[in-house]
C-alpha cells in the first residue's frame, strides 16, 4: 500500500483498506434501518396520523439526503476515518473538531449500552426467565469479536445484518401492497385511512414526529467513518451516497405509507413499543402469517446487533483518530497486526459495559441521563457535517481549485448544507416539545432533552480557552493532506 492507501498510527501500524464496494453499499443501505422503522413508526402514525408521519419522515429524509451528499463530497476527496472530527478540525476550527470527535465517540459508546439493553429484552421474548447479564456478556463478546477479526469482519457481518433487514422491508412492502389491492388478506382497504383524517394531531403532533424521525435516521453517517478503510473510496463512496435517496424513498416513506393505509391511526396497538405491537407484526398477522411475532423479533434482534456492531466500529475508529492526533491518550492509537485499533476497541467496550450496568442498578437514572445526552449528540454531529461542508467548498474555491477536479460533487450547493443546517437546528430546538405537552413545563424532561448541548459546549469552549484556537481563514484550511488519488 502507498501513503494514499493507508493511514499511519504513532506506533507505525496501519488501518487496512479492506471494505469492498458491496460492504460500503450495504453499510449505507442498512445504516438507518432499525427499531426506528420496525417499532417507532407505529407510534408516529398513532400520534400524528398517516399524513403527519409521512410529512415528518419526508422532511427528515430530505435533510439526511443533503447531509449525506455533503459528507460524500468531503469523504471522497479526503477519505479518513476521523471524518467529522478531521473535517471540522481542518475546515472550521481545531477546537470544534476536538469537541465533535469526542461527542461522536461518546454518542456511540453509550448507544452500545442501549443496544445491549435492547438485545437482552428481545431475548426474554423467547426466554423470559433468563439472565440479563448472560445475554449482555454474550452479545458484547460477539460485537467485540467481530470487530477484532479485521475490518473485513465488520464489513461482512454488516453486509448480512443489512441484507436481513432489507429483505424484511421489501417483503413487508410487497405483502402490504397485495393487501391494499385485495389480493391478499381479504377486502381491499384502499386509501381511506390516509384521506379521511391525514393530520389528526395538527402541526404540533407532526412536529413531535419530526423529532422522533430524526433519531430513526441516525447511523446514515457511518459511511463517512468507513471511508478511511474503503478499498476504492473514489467509486464506492459516491455509489453508497447515491443509494441514500432510494433507501429513504423505499424503506421509510413506502413502509410508512403501507402502515398508514392498512392500520387506522386510532388503533391503540400502534402506541405500543413491543414486538407484538410492531406495525410489521400486526400487518404480517393480518396477512395470515401466524409466526410473524417470532420472525420480527429475530429481525429486530439482528437490527439491534447491527447497531451495536456499527457503534463499536465507529466509536473505536473515532477514538483511534483522536489518539493519533494527540487529542486522546497515545496508547489508544495502538493497532494489532490486522490493523484493528485494539486499545481503542477495548476502551470503548469497557465504557459501553459500564453504562449497561448503570441501567440495571437502582432506578437507572444515570443511564437515562447518559442516553438523553447521547440522543442530542447525533444531531450535533449532523450540524457539524453541514457546517464543515459549507466551509470546505468555500475554502476549495478560495484556494483556486477547480470543482471539476472533485471526485464527487454534492448538488444544490449552498442550498443543500444551509437547508440541512436549518432543519438540524429546528430538530435540536424542538427537543423540548414534549416538555410542554400537558400545558405545564416539565423541567426535568426539559433539562434531560438538552443536557447534550452544555456537554458539547463545555468540551468545545474548554479546548478553545486552553489552546486559544480561532476560526480558520479560508486560505488556511488544509485541503492537501490525505487527499485521494
Amino acid at each position: 500500500m502507498n501513503s494514499q492507501q493507508q493511514q499511519k498510527s504513532d506506533e507505525g501500524g496501519t488501518l487496512r483498506r479492506g471494505l469492498k464496494s458491496r460492504h460500503m453499499a450495504m453499510i449505507s443501505l442498512g445504516g438507518s434501518i432499525g427499531t426506528g422503522l420496525f417499532l417507532a413508526s407505529g407510534g408516529a402514525i398513532h400520534s400524528a396520523g398517516s399524513g403527519g408521519a409521512l410529512v415528518a419522515y419526508l422532511l427528515i429524509g430530505i435533510m439526511v439526503y443533503f447531509l449525506m451528499t455533503s459528507l460524500g463530497e468531503m469523504a471522497t476527496y479526503m477519505p479518513v476515518s476521523g471524518t467529522f472530527s478531521t473535517y471540522a478540525n481542518r475546515f472550521v476550527d481545531p477546537s470544534f473538531g476536538f469537541a465533535l470527535g469526542w461527542n461522536y465517540w461518546y454518542n456511540w459508546a453509550i448507544t452500545i449500552a442501549a443496544e445491549l439493553s435492547a438485545a437482552t429484552m428481545i431475548m426474554k421474548f423467547w426466554f423470559p426467565d433468563s439472565s440479563s447479564f448472560l445475554w449482555c456478556a454474550l452479545f458484547l463478546i460477539l460485537m467485540v469479536g467481530l470487530n477484532l477479526l479485521s475490518v473485513k469482519g465488520y464489513g461482512e457481518s454488516e453486509y448480512w445484518f443489512a441484507m436481513i433487514k432489507i429483505i424484511t422491508v421489501i417483503v413487508f412492502i410487497g405483502v402490504g401492497i397485495l393487501m391494499l389491492i385485495g389480493i391478499w388478506g381479504g377486502e381491499s382497504v384502499g386509501f381511506k385511512n390516509l384521506t379521511e383524517t391525514p393530520f389528526p394531531g395538527g402541526f404540533l403532533a407532526t412536529l413531535g414526529v419530526f423529532m422522533a424521525a430524526g433519531f430513526s435516521f441516525q447511523g446514515t453517517e457511518l459511511v463517512g467513518v468507513t471511508a478511511g478503510e474503503s478499498e476504492n473510496p473514489r467509486s464506492s463512496i459516491p455509489r453508497a451516497i447515491r443509494s441514500v435517496f432510494w433507501r429513504i424513498l423505499l424503506f421509510y416513506i413506502l413502509a410508512i405509507l403501507v402502515i398508514g393505509l392498512l392500520i387506522p391511526y386510532t388503533d391503540e396497538q400502534l402506541a405500543g413499543d413491543t414486538v407484538a405491537t410492531s406495525p410489521f407484526t400486526i400487518i404480517f398477522e393480518k396477512a395470515g402469517l401466524s409466526i410473524a411475532a417470532s420472525v420480527m423479533n429475530a429481525v429486530i434482534l439482528t437490527s439491534v446487533l447491527s447497531a451495536g456492531n456499527s457503534g463499536m466500529y465507529a466509536s473505536t475508529r473515532m477514538l483511534w483518530v483522536l489518539a493519533k492526533e494527540g487529542k486522546a491518550p497515545r496508547f489508544l492509537a495502538r493497532l494489532n497486526k490486522r490493523g484493528v485499533p485494539i486499545m481503542a476497541l477495548l476502551a470503548t467496550a469497557a465504557v459501553g459495559t459500564l453504562a449497561f450496568f448503570s441501567s440495571l442498578f437502582g432506578d437507572g437514572d444515570v443511564y437515562v441521563w447518559l442516553l438523553n445526552a447521547s440522543g442530542m449528540s447525533g444531531f450535533i454531529v449532523w450540524l457539524g457535517i453541514a457546517i464543515s461542508h459549507y466551509r470546505f467548498r468555500r475554502a476549495y474555491l478560495a484556494q483556486g481549485k477547480s470543482l471539476a477536479d472533485l471526485p464527487y460533487r454534492a448538488k444544490w450547493f449552498p442550498l443543500g448544507p444551509i437547508l440541512a443546517m436549518i432543519l438540524c437546528i429546528i430538530v435540536i430546538i424542538g427537543q423540548s416539545y414534549g416538555a410542554y405537552a400537558d400545558g405545564e413545563v416539565d423541567w426535568p424532561y426539559l433539562f434531560a432533552s438538552y443536557v447534550g448541548i452544555p456537554l458539547f459546549l463545555a468540551i468545545w469552549l474548554g479546548h478553545k480557552w486552553k489552546h486559544r484556537t480561532k476560526l480558520l481563514k479560508l486560505s488556511e484550511c488544509d485541503l492537501d493532506t490525505d487527499v485521494s488519488r
